[in-house]
């Protein structure tokens, strides 16, 4: 049984950081890409970042020079950087696992975790 659970979550000021992580469990995902994306209240879900199979890494326009994913291998984590956060940021964000890594499927989901950037 395969789980994500991010954690990181939390309130912060305009222009503050912070750390979201995504643990995975029931099987590695050091070879698989993953994906970040978020949720704002009454929007549709939204695109954040992806790190390919090889740790390459993409991001959306909105969040390009900001955020920074990164991959812990030892500890089966992806982590999303981010910095000089904006109110607009907030929103819940949540990881998923691309076990074909298409970008277009993703197989699995965390439960999120709620960003709040207070202006």
């Amino acid at each position: 049984q395969v789980h994500l659970i991010e954690s990181g979550g939390g309130l912060v000021q305009t222009g503050g950081s912070l750390r979201l992580s995504c643990v995975a469990s029931g099987r590695s995902f050091s070879r698989t890409a993953m994906a970040w994306f978020r949720q704002a209240p009454g929007e549709e879900r939204e695109f954040v970042g992806y790190i390919t199979r090889s740790n390459g890494t993409y991001y959306s326009d909105s969040v390009k020079g900001r955020f920074t994913i990164s991959r812990d291998n030892a500890k089966n984590t992806v982590h999303l950087q981010m910095n000089s956060l904006k109110p607009e940021d907030t929103a819940a964000y949540y990881c998923a696992v691309d076990l074909r890594g298409t970008g277009q499927d993703y197989e699995y989901w965390g439960q999120g975790t709620h960003v709040t950037v207070s202006s």
